[in-house]
């Protein structure tokens, strides 16, 4: 499989956006079902370029997370890259499971810290671990052979209390460890990722900044998502959203529109790619490829 810089090169020559989508490996027997027969075939059919798949808070889903990886690279051809974190695991943890990655023909690793077990309270440095995922970049950036992606806040990670600017000064410290792309956390406002960006390259960012887009499936989720990972939805999205109340099927047609627009003006500034956080559904994160011209098969 690719290296995931080696394919945004590629994406810059053609002169055309990377494309890809994220997953996470399904809770149920039932859930993994629909996923590689259904929503799988369903993106895959859109020529992404390449996708990814979360690790699960605390490292919980570890080995499925590396199985389903492998299992898309072997099935459909398509490169894939697993996410990894710091969470609960040792140094000597951290490099059997680069290692067992390696095993499987994984080339490409998202590096975290990661969330704690549950999403909920303090980060815990695990004794003989890493506390922060700069570490963890240098760590795979040693090892050789990997691809290294890495996150980007676009209104500053949730946790540091110093600003956003701050957090994108860490950010930078983590890209010269090593890390050759970045891929941000969801966002709604545009200018947040355009502010993000030009402050990156004023601090001599030269890597790919990949927009992270979540089609909007429901108010009650999209509310939920954003307070605890700290995004803003604007005031005429909320307005918007709460005129639907629990109407989820007109919250899927807001949020295809919304992503659309959204996508539009991105790309018009010259993003380098759209990194869709899918959630296991193919319906919206389709329709939106498919509004913007971008489906390649």
């Amino acid at each position: 499989m690719e290296l995931i810089r080696d394919i945004q090169a590629g994406c810059l020559k053609a002169g055309r956006p990377a494309i890809s989508f994220e997953f996470f490996p399904p809770k149920t027997e039932e859930g993994e079902r629909n996923f590689f027969e259904r929503v799988l075939p369903d993106l895959v059919a859109l020529g992404p370029d390449f996708c990814s798949v979360t690790y699960g808070a605390g490292g919980t889903t570890r080995d499925k997370t590396l199985g389903i990886v492998e299992r898309i690279q072997r099935d459909h051809r398509l490169t894939a890259m697993t996410h990894l974190t710091c969470v609960g695991s040792t140094r000597d943890q951290l490099v059997g499971v680069l290692e067992d990655a390696r095993r499987r023909g994984i080339r490409n690793v998202l590096a975290l810290r990661g969330d704690p077990p549950g999403g909920q309270g303090e980060f815990v440095r695990t004794p003989g671990g890493f506390e922060y995922s700069h570490e963890l970049v240098s760590l795979i950036h040693g090892m050789g052979g990997f691809c290294i992606g890495t996150a980007g806040f676009p209104e500053g990670h949730i946790a540091c209390k110093e600003g956003r600017e701050v957090d994108w000064g860490r950010l930078k410290y983590k890209i010269d460890r090593g890390a050759d792309f970045v891929i941000t956390q969801l966002f709604f406002d545009n200018d947040d990722y355009f502010r993000f960006r030009d402050h990156l390259a004023r601090l001599g960012n030269t890597v790919p900044i990949i927009p992270g887009i979540i089609p909007i499936l429901s108010a009650t989720q999209i509310k939920k998502f954003t307070a605890l990972c700290g995004a803003r939805i604007p005031e005429k999205l909320v307005s918007q959203l709460d005129a639907l109340g629990t109407d989820d099927e007109a919250a899927v047609e807001l949020g295809i529109r919304y992503a659309t627009e959204q996508c539009e003006g991105l790309l018009k500034a010259g993003v380098p790619g759209l990194h869709f956080y899918a959630l296991n559904k193919a319906r919206s994160t389709a329709a939106v490829v498919r509004n913007l011209g971008l489906a390649r098969k």
